[in-house]
């Protein structure tokens, strides 16, 4: 049984979405309506911003989950149902859900600067490629969190999708950290041949017309090359949240907020990147975990295994990769000296 069936809950998701809408709106409109190279301070100021507004968040969707729950005759005739403990999981679960979207995001990080310098982006620029594939990822995330709310229900799938993770995983973790060639790449390959495209970067523009023909822009590749690899990494964050909770609000809200927060986490990372050697390894780590968790560890707990577990392993994954990283880092720097 839904805790937030979409025939009750529809007002909800529509004034989240109004919320997004206008929160992108002050920020493209006001804050950032004019081109300008984004400084590491005002980065993350942002990034605080973001994270702040998911924890308000968070602290709203708690009581407002206990409110309803105290009064929803449907579920209070659960014996022992408790609206105080289930809004508590709620919160829990976003929470959880949030931190792995986030840390997710920051293979997506590393996309971007590999595709900044391949188009060779200006900085003044970036930000309006990472807003409108912000927009972009919004969308197609909706569209596979719908998706995923039909197909998650049937267990074959969550086991399918459980194994997918348990491979990336590993996949990932014996990637290592080689840098990416972009000229081989397959998408990149297939844009040079069905797009007219301009060799040369003209303003924050992504069409230009020479000649009556119109042709896009490096910026606008850019753009299509983000949003195609959001989609492909959506293959596995999507169903990675769908296993730490079966409820599709939380999922959606989750993602969304973790996603709004990328480009202000990026341009805040731009510059320290190359120090975090190891994140990789803690990112195939989760992946491996929260795989093993759909395919074998919520079976074992009697069909949901316990969200402080989760958060708590999630966390000293993320965490430990982050710190090695560091440790590894001083340890060359005292080296050189």
């Amino acid at each position: 049984m839904s805790l937030f069936p979409f025939v009750e809950y529809w007002p909800f998701y529509i004034g989240f979405i109004v919320f997004v809408l206008a929160v992108l709106a002050l920020d493209l409109g006001v804050f950032h309506k004019t081109a300008h190279e984004v400084s590491f301070k005002e980065s993350a100021i942002w990034t605080v911003v973001w994270i702040s507004l998911a924890m308000f968040f968070n602290l709203f969707l708690y009581k407002y989950s206990e409110w309803m729950f105290s009064v929803d005759s449907r579920l209070l005739a659960i014996p022992g149902f408790d609206p105080h403990e289930s809004a508590k999981q709620v919160a829990l679960e976003f929470l959880t859900g949030f931190v792995v979207e986030k840390s997710l995001a920051i293979d997506n990080i590393f996309i971007f600067a590999v595709v900044f310098s391949y188009f060779s982006i200006p900085k003044i620029y970036q930000h309006r490629v990472l807003f409108w594939g912000i927009i972009g990822a919004l969308i197609f995330r909706a569209l596979f969190v719908a998706l995923g709310s039909v197909l998650m229900q049937y267990h074959a799938v969550v086991i399918f999708f459980g194994v997918l993770l348990l491979f990336t995983g590993v996949k990932m973790f014996f990637a290592g950290t080689e840098e990416q060639d972009l000229e081989k790449n397959f998408i990149i390959r297939q844009l040079k041949k069905f797009l007219r495209i301009h060799p040369k970067i003209d303003g924050q523009n992504f069409f230009v017309k020479k000649d009556g023909v119109t042709f896009v822009t490096p910026l606008f590749l850019a753009l299509i090359f983000m949003e195609l690899t959001d989609i492909i990494f959506a293959v596995d964050s999507v169903p990675a949240i769908f296993a730490l909770t079966k409820e599709p609000l939380i999922v959606f809200t989750s993602n969304i907020f973790a996603i709004l927060g990328l480009r202000s986490m990026y341009f805040m990372l731009a510059g320290v990147m190359d120090r975090f050697k190891y994140i990789k390894y803690g990112l195939a780590a989760v992946l491996v975990f929260v795989g093993t968790k759909m395919v074998y560890l919520n079976g074992l707990f009697g069909g949901k295994f316990p969200i402080t577990w989760s958060l708590t392993i999630i966390g000293l994954l993320i965490g430990g990769s982050i710190l090695a990283s560091f440790i590894v880092d001083k340890g060359k720097q005292r080296a050189v000296k």
